[in-house]
């Protein structure tokens, strides 16, 4: 009688453990997941600000080979810009 109560506790007490290890690791793969995608996120996010400075860079760069003045706007300041050559070349006018 006594052994076959103890069998029967050791049997819910490796159903309870089996259980457990099941949500844990179901937990941890969820997490997993959603770090993975939040680092593909991240990194699209990344991608695409790195393009979006390199093309309002080379827009800058086109601009100011056009010999006119190029206005840049940060906060509340502004500034002109022009390339050198076009002062060179209006100097030896």
């Amino acid at each position: 009688m006594l052994k076959e109560y103890m069998n029967k506790k050791i049997k819910i007490i490796a159903v309870v453990l089996a259980v457990l290890l099941f949500l844990s690791l179901g937990y941890i793969i969820y997490e997993r997941i959603v770090m993975w995608n939040q680092q593909k996120d991240v990194s699209i996010f990344q991608s695409g600000a790195q393009l979006g400075y390199e093309q309002a860079v080379s827009q800058l760069f086109q601009q100011a080979q056009s010999c006119q003045q190029v206005p840049i706007f940060v906060n509340n300041q502004t500034i002109n810009i022009i390339a050198v050559e076009c002062l060179a070349s209006q100097a030896s006018e």
